[in-house]
């Protein structure tokens, strides 16, 4: 893809793009949020977990 083709392209999608109602944004907000818990809970599962078993069978 050329320059100009992609120039294009960015000004096609800031044509269609627009601003959120505020009933969008804050289900995105929710729904990002509620991602980073799940990504935090299960993170910090994993890290309990090693810790345990670091505890159980020392080295």
């Amino acid at each position: 893809m050329g320059l100009i083709a992609f120039i294009q392209s960015c000004l096609r999608l800031l044509r269609l793009a627009r601003k959120p109602s505020g009933t969008e944004l804050r289900r995105m907000i929710k729904i990002c949020s509620a991602g980073m818990i799940l990504v935090g809970l299960i993170g910090y599962t994993i890290h309990l977990i090693s810790s345990f078993i670091k505890i159980a069978f020392p080295a």
